[in-house]
């Protein structure tokens, strides 16, 4: 048993009619080189795999009126099959049929009666080869826990060594170790009395802390690049009220031509995708005559993890920054991105209220609840100062198997917010960047048109590169031929 920390909670009190939080991945299986590969095979790996997560055989136990934060307890009646699906994707099965099937997939909430995850497996996709969609409760893990769980599935090779485990499960089943604990039903009643006698000095703390950050966002909001005040966060046709139903598109890029526009305009591998994705939505936007002059913000996905801590749960805090989509040149916006992203980083690091876990740890989840209900979309945006919520997960640079069949490629999918109709979450694995944006469809009328921006939006900067490079080299003839002379 174990109570949800603060961060953990929120997630589960954001939920209403047409907000689910829950995020999901998409992954290619190519089962070529493992003739026993079946779906009765992958449901005796995850079976195997998962029992070493505890949070992943565990269900919820509310408390009445949501007075203090669930706990997870194991679930007696845990059953594998209740979570994972076989279902087939309609021919040709390629990305554009699997990825409306996944839509509908992702729209639909978890049970809340039973393990918050799911996992549907998906037959009949192009080349012979099938998919996983997994999808778990935000309330579980983030993006860098969410990687840690991938490792605790897979393999490193195809067929390995009988009752071999990844390194990645045998650390959960150490980790795992002496964590859990039982609570009486009136250990729990205490526990939540003395919560709610210590609410109101944990949400004056609270508001002290958002009133620190709104007084450190007023002081830099004069600062050239700092992002701009709550309320200033222009409009776009998607931050509004936010519907029930999803739609899901996925692009990839070469990794190694990511760095290469890095190591050339001397910026991070996360300016380069700030300004791909910047520069899809810009171009999106543009084509609908709905660009603002303001420039858009983006909320930074930003981990407070300790090196090598993958435990399971929430740890992650937003920073916004300008995209710099009123700058209609492009390697001016990469540049200026860089520089903004220095300064939202830098912010957060002085000012960060820790939102999530401040929210969760001084309010009942049931007056949580209710708040995020009566939320209007423009106060949502104030308390969530950004258009769109980015996030970069960095994979494996190796392959990773499970149950035999090679992971090809990962598509992610995340959560959409209130007032944000748009999220756009991005995964590096071998050599490939893989983007995935997920919409309220009566927002974003064709979210595959971003997609389809973000390789154009590379391939222009890399010819930038390359005209740069090829100037230099020109210049740098001509004045050893000077010297020659």
């Amino acid at each position: 048993m174990e109570q949800l920390p603060a961060a953990d909670a929120v997630f589960l009190a954001m939920e209403m009619p047409g907000i689910s939080a829950h995020v999901g991945g998409l992954t290619i299986l190519d089962p070529s080189e493992s003739p026993d590969f079946s779906f009765e095979k992958l449901v005796r790996t995850v079976d195997e795999r998962i029992r070493y997560e505890p949070r992943f055989t565990q269900k919820l136990r509310e408390l009445p009126l949501g007075l203090d934060r669930p706990y997870l307890v194991d679930d007696p009646d845990f059953d594998i099959r209740d979570h994972i699906h076989r279902i087939g994707v309609p021919a040709p099965g390629g990305l554009r049929e699997l990825s409306e099937l996944v839509s509908y997939l992702h729209e639909r909430p978890l049970e809340r009666d039973r393990a918050l995850w799911e996992l549907w497996f998906i037959e009949g996709v192009e080349g012979d080869k099938c998919a996983m969609f997994m999808k778990s409760h935000h309330c579980l893990m983030d993006g860098v826990a969410g990687s840690s769980l991938g490792e605790l599935l897979c393999d490193l090779e195809p067929d390995p060594p009988a009752g071999q485990l990844p390194p990645a499960a045998a650390a959960h089943a150490v980790s795992a170790q002496g964590e859990q604990r039982s609570y009486s039903d009136l250990h729990i009643g205490l526990r939540a009395a003395v919560h709610l006698v210590e609410a109101p000095r944990r949400l004056f703390d609270f508001g002290a802390g958002m009133l620190r950050q709104t007084a450190g966002t007023l002081l830099a909001s004069r600062r050239e690049g700092a992002p701009p005040l709550p309320f200033d966060v222009p409009a776009t046709p998607f931050n509004k009220d936010v519907g029930p139903r999803r739609a899901f598109a996925a692009a990839s890029v070469s990794l190694d031509d990511v760095k290469k526009v890095k190591a050339h305009f001397d910026v991070t591998v996360n300016d380069v995708i700030l300004a791909i994705t910047g520069t899809a939505l810009r171009q999106y936007l543009q084509a609908r005559d709905a660009l603002p002059e303001q420039s858009l913000v983006c909320l930074i996905a930003v981990s407070k993890r300790e090196v090598g801590d993958d435990t399971l749960g929430n740890q992650v805090t937003m920073a916004p920054c300008l995209w710099a989509s009123d700058e209609p040149e492009r390697v001016e916006r990469l540049l200026q991105i860089h520089r903004n992203a220095e300064i939202a980083k830098e912010l957060q690091a002085d000012y960060d209220a820790d939102f999530l876990a401040g929210l969760g740890g001084s309010v009942p989840p049931g007056l949580a609840h209710l708040f995020f209900r009566l939320l209007p979309p423009d106060v949502a945006t104030a308390l969530v100062p950004g258009n769109v919520l980015i996030s970069n997960v960095r994979g494996t640079p190796v392959p990773l198997y499970v149950a035999g069949a090679r992971i090809e490629t990962m598509y992610p999918l995340s959560i959409i917010a209130p007032s944000q109709g748009l999220n756009c979450t991005v995964v590096s694995y071998m050599g490939r960047v893989d983007v995935g944006f997920i919409a309220d469809p009566d927002l974003v009328d064709d979210v595959w048109e971003l997609t389809e921006h973000v390789p154009r939006a590379l391939a222009e900067l890399l010819a930038d590169v390359e005209k740069e490079q090829a100037f230099l080299e020109a210049a740098t003839a001509n004045t050893l031929g000077r010297e020659v002379a």
